[in-house]
């Protein structure tokens, strides 16, 4: 695509605005959980209200990211990207002035849609504001202000609940997206150019509403099951959902054949690579999803912590991260290939281990620091996977695919984290036993902890097997086609 960008100075601001968005996007997934024990006090909110603030956003995210970026083809990246601000802002109002739960999680769902409208649009922007040599630069920066989004968030939700501004309480967590996003809205309009794509694809919207009801057939009765005692309807309409989603499969084959354009590419499902990874994707989605919310609610709801301890008892893990992130993509990768995803699984798996000792010998005596050890043991680990993930998926994905591949990509892990979120029911809040009293509820958080993080460790497991399936080697030179507004990297949470 010919770039269209100005030769002045303009399109460094349109750069900032959409990497402000994208920021704003990515603290706010991390922002919440840090705030959930709060929230329950403060609306009174069931555990399933509690896992649905965070599933629901990033099941309405996953559904609509694809839809999202095709709309702004068709229609306008900067139109669907002020549109996308816009609703993401108004929906953070909704969030912030929240009178009982169900509000908040309507609202949360309203702002994972919101945000599938604004976020696939950013990468476009650039691809088309920015000449192709000074992409590599603005690429660079988004990484980084990826990593920041996901550090940050946590520290400042904590910092937002201390301090319990005007008396808000957790309020001001939602309520700060309001001048940022305002700001983006008045300069978007002003400083970013229009572009659509000259080809664009066409709606798949029965593609998106199957794919959206077998998940939310699935979610939704893992969800809500333990708080209604598991009832005949949820178990009917979790073994109806794979009978949804082979109806997607069928309507996606027709669709194809009919226009050529589907929401899921299904030949890129024959590359074996690609199935492995997308597979991995989806695990690891699962696994972090149980892990971050159950992590959040031991040390609060268990441990008794503020909301800021917590935060900063995040930080070791953050920063290994980073650090293993940054080495396995420049040293490791191009040296072992596939073994460092693998080496990756089994450090993570190695730190839950340690975890589940630590919190099965000191109880609710444990410290801070000595959580240190097990969470940078995991930061490694994870690191070692986050980075190189998608190249390695996309290796061996023709490139005309690459922009459609790596949509799904991000696709199946919002929905892998949905699906975590909902098994934290099961996992967590089902082995704690209802009516505890008060002198109990400490030791019953730290045996439910426990238990949800074997479950995590045989997730990772799994997670171990199915990498086999990746090349050895990531073929150098499998390219994301940024024209493709599908294909936006969106960094798990990795704090909580």
């Amino acid at each position: 695509m010919t770039s269209t960008a100005p030769p002045d100075r303009r399109r460094w601001f349109a750069l900032a605005i959409v990497m402000t968005a994208a920021f704003m996007d990515l603290v706010d997934v991390t922002i919440v959980n840090i705030a959930i024990p709060s929230i329950r006090q403060d609306l009174g909110a069931t555990f399933g209200a509690v896992q649905w603030i965070t599933a629901g956003y990033a099941l309405a995210f996953a559904a609509g990211l694809i839809t999202g970026g095709r709309l702004g083809d068709i229609y306008g990246r900067k139109r669907l990207f002020l549109l996308g601000i816009g609703g993401f802002t108004l929906a953070s109002a909704l969030c912030g002035f929240a009178g009982g739960s169900e509000i908040l999680v309507a609202s949360r769902i309203l702002q994972g849609a919101m945000a599938a409208l604004m976020v696939p649009q950013v990468l476009s922007i650039v691809h088309a504001t920015f000449p192709a040599h000074e992409r590599g630069k603005v690429f660079g920066l988004f990484g980084a202000i990826v990593g920041l989004g996901a550090v940050s968030g946590p520290i400042l939700g904590a910092l937002l609940t201390e301090w319990n501004l005007f008396g808000l309480g957790w309020r001001p967590i939602f309520l700060i997206n309001l001048p940022v996003g305002i700001a983006g809205l008045i300069l978007g309009a002003r400083f970013i150019t229009e572009s659509k794509a000259p080809k664009a694809l066409r709606l798949d919207l029965v593609g998106v509403a199957l794919a959206t009801l077998g998940l939310l057939m699935l979610i939704y009765p893992l969800t809500r099951g333990e708080e209604l005692d598991w009832p005949l309807w949820g178990h009917l309409s979790m073994i109806a959902s794979p009978a949804v989603f082979a109806l997607f499969v069928v309507y996606e084959r027709y669709k194809t054949r009919k226009d050529g354009s589907p929401l899921v590419e299904l030949s890129l499902f024959k590359v074996k690579s690609f199935a492995a990874g997308i597979a991995v994707q989806l695990t690891f989605g699962v696994a972090l999803g149980i892990f971050f919310l159950v992590w959040t609610l031991y040390m609060q709801m268990g441990l008794g912590w503020s909301a800021l301890r917590a935060g900063t008892t995040g930080i070791p893990f953050s920063i290994a991260v980073s650090l293993a992130a940054g080495l396995s993509v420049q040293k490791l990768v191009p040296r072992f290939g596939r073994k460092v995803l693998q080496a990756g699984a089994l450090t993570m798996v190695a730190g839950l281990l340690l975890y589940i000792w630590e919190a099965d010998r000191y109880g609710t005596a444990i410290q801070s620091w000595q959580m240190a050890l097990p969470l940078v043991v995991m930061g490694l680990g994870m690191g070692l996977i986050v980075a190189p993930l998608t190249d390695a998926v996309l290796s061996d994905v023709p490139r005309d695919h690459a922009g459609s591949a790596s949509g799904l990509i991000n696709t199946m892990g919002q929905t892998g984290n949905a699906l975590g979120l909902g098994l934290v029911s099961v996992v967590f809040f089902g082995v704690i036993d209802d009516g505890l009293a008060p002198t109990a509820v400490g030791t019953a958080f730290v045996d439910a902890f426990q238990n949800a993080l074997w479950w995590t460790t045989a997730v990772l497991v799994a997670i171990f097997c199915i990498m086999f399936a990746l090349p050895a080697r990531p073929k150098a030179g499998a390219e994301v086609a940024a024209g493709d507004s599908a294909a936006v990297s969106k960094e798990p949470a990795l704090t909580p």
